[in-house]
């Protein structure tokens, strides 16, 4: 009897205090009775956070009742999947606010300078030691790709990463980087000598937008040869927007229970593989690598290999991809950040940041190219390679949380009102904006033409772009592919003819010969050349297709199109002449609603005439000389 007494006067005693604490909100103190405790909680954490106004439209109880409640379910899920919780992501907010509206530069007392980091020209000595160095790496490293994105922007509804890479073989992105880390982890394993082989692991960050398509192109395609348990998907959950400068959370103006949400940005990863419990798996396993890289740079694991290997000889703790930059061109640049307390960065700084910075500090022509031609601080390409050990460390006191920024649209120069909510971001490549000044950080620069070549606009945009700067398209991202391949096969003493200049979707594109080979065939450089031999020509017209992975080209002339595919455990040298009329790309209207987007995108297509194709099933070995 006494027990029940104590009960009953302990839960007057909660009530009594829960209506203390929500006694601003007569509203929500009126609806107690139909929440629980947890949820009560959450409804004092918004009061006490300036969110009083969520429940000034609040009926009493009995009507509406289960939207009240899934507003708070919304509130708790925002709690819960940010680190610090929802107060700590208004505080910011707040904080973050005020500094936007007082004009304040996130640089005041930071003076650049150039940090130090590795230039590699592909097919040199120093970048062939490095891609080996790098490929030995491999069986130690893990991947993160960062896939929350639709194709919406590029004029595509699908996923960006189902989207195809090169229509000569119709590979998607996905695809192609499954293949190469595949490829890779197998070249790695053969250096290994007497390791035994490790499944490489592969993390793709989703949205709400992408995960179930992605899951269903990897179940469909058997995860394009990748074992299921190889690959996890961690999704991104949406952050909440701002409605003011006092960081009142906005309601969706057509339902009173729903906050509006918009992403927070691809630095989320961070968190997301702290709070997943794999970095601590791939620690116990053995891993010391964590890549990072994008959804649409088709050109990527072109350089992936060297850049580890720098990792690797330099210990790194973080190696941030890059490519030369042209002064004041509008990529971000690596700098080095010191500040008059002593602290030190290196880190991305915009490039309408960079210029005004150097200006400020002592450089009165701002951003400028040095002796090579280029701005001495190299472009940022958001590719990283972090050391697992240091970044776990780093996490373990951040608990994935990176420095954020707000970019609020305000209705007028006073910043009072907003045309629009806000929310906060946060980049992935924002990650060195807390370690100490003992990190090791660096970068390595690799030519563009290897290593990017992302598909981020649509034919629209692309064709506004002045002359002479990249269009990051469909249409550039594809023949960057057949340049890049080009290119290595010259480095490799293959004959490629020049490449014409034509227009598609408004965009001047030089159309190289349409060589495409399968990781399997080559996924360094010292693969092409030892499988690349005597004297070969390949014309302007032509396109070459390499699926196999023992195919040597010897004294091959082509000119027309050879598409040779084998089985692993076939031999198959290829030589003598082709001659054919080939595949032709060919022009197409972009608004012709009966073609697929893929191809609209493009503004062209393959015209697939007439080839020589050979498939080889069975194990031995064959020669292919017409």
């Amino acid at each position: 009897m006494a027990s029940a007494v104590d009960s009953a006067i302990q839960k007057l005693a909660t009530v009594q205090l829960n209506e203390l604490s929500t006694s601003s909100s007569p509203n929500l103190q009126k609806n107690l009775s139909i929440l629980s405790p947890e949820q009560i909680e959450l409804g004092k954490m918004l009061l006490e956070t300036g969110q009083v106004h969520l429940f000034e439209n609040w009926p009493d109880p009995g009507v509406d009742d289960d939207d009240k409640k899934a507003l708070l379910a919304q509130i708790d899920l925002l709690n819960s999947s940010y680190p610090g919780g929802l107060a700590s992501y208004i505080k910011t907010a707040r904080e973050l606010l005020a500094d936007s509206k007082a004009g304040r530069n996130p640089f005041d007392g930071f003076t650049p300078s150039v940090p130090s980091g590795e230039v590699l020209t592909c097919g040199d000595d120093n970048f062939i030691q490095y891609e080996e160095s790098g490929v030995k790496q491999i069986q130690n490293a893990a991947f993160v790709l960062v896939a929350g994105g639709l194709g919406e922007r590029l004029g595509y509804k699908g996923i960006k990463v189902a989207l195809p890479m090169e229509t000569t073989t119709g590979t998607c992105f996905l695809q192609h980087y499954i293949e190469s880390i595949l490829s890779l982890s197998q070249a790695s394993y053969k250096h290994a000598q007497g390791e035994c082989q490790r499944d490489v692991p592969l993390v793709i960050m989703t949205s709400d937008d992408t995960h179930g398509h992605t899951l269903q192109l990897l179940e469909s395609n058997s995860y394009f040869g990748m074992k299921p348990t190889q690959v996890k998907l961690l999704k991104q959950e949406k952050v909440a927007c701002l409605a003011d400068n006092d960081a009142r959370l906005a309601l969706d103006p057509n339902n009173k229970y729903k906050i509006q949400t918009k992403p927070h940005g691809h630095g989320d990863v961070h968190a997301l593989l702290y709070s997943s419990g794999l970095l601590k798996e791939w620690k116990d396993a053995g891993l010391r690598w964590v890549l990072f890289f994008q959804d649409t740079n088709g050109l990527l694991f072109k350089a992936i290999p060297a850049a580890l290997g720098v990792s690797a000889t330099k210990e790194y703790h973080v190696n941030s991809l890059a490519v030369p930059r042209k002064a004041k061109e509008a990529i971000g640049g690596i700098t080095k950040l010191t500040h008059t307390d002593g602290r030190e960065m290196v880190i991305n700084v915009e490039y309408n940041q960079l210029d005004p910075l150097l200006r400020a500090t002592g450089h009165p022509d701002g951003d400028v190219n040095c002796e090579t031609g280029y701005s001495p601080y190299p472009g940022n390409i958001n590719q990283l390679i972090l050391e697992l050990g240091p970044y776990i460390d780093e996490l373990s006191k951040t608990g994935g949380a990176i420095k954020e920024f707000i970019n609020p649209k305000y209705k007028d120069s006073t910043k009072t009102e907003f045309k629009s909510s806000t929310r906060l971001e946060c980049m992935m490549q924002d990650y060195p904006k807390t370690l100490p000044p003992s990190a090791r950080v660096g970068f390595t620069v690799t030519e563009t033409w290897l290593a990017y070549a992302p598909v981020k606009n649509n034919p629209e945009d692309a064709a506004k772009v002045p002359k002479g700067n990249p269009y990051h398209s469909a249409t550039s991202g594809e023949t960057a592919i057949y340049r890049a391949n080009s290119m290595i096969l010259r480095k490799a003493s293959v004959k490629v003819d020049d490449p014409v200049t034509q227009v598609f979707n408004g965009q001047e594109v030089e159309v190289w010969s349409r060589v495409v080979w399968k990781p399997k065939w080559a996924v360094t450089f010292s693969d092409v050349k030892s499988k690349v031999k005597g004297n070969n020509s390949v014309s302007q017209k032509s396109t070459l297709v390499i699926k196999g992975h023992n195919v040597v080209i010897e004294d091959l002339k082509l000119d027309g199109a050879l598409i040779v595919d084998s089985v692993d455990e076939a031999e198959v040298k290829v030589g003598g002449s082709v001659c054919n009329n080939g595949w032709t790309i060919e022009s197409v209207d972009k608004d012709c609603v009966e073609l697929p987007e893929e191809v609209r995108i493009r503004g062209f297509k393959i015209n697939k005439k007439e080839q020589l194709e050979e498939f080889y099933g069975e194990s031995g070995n064959f020669i292919l000389k017409p």
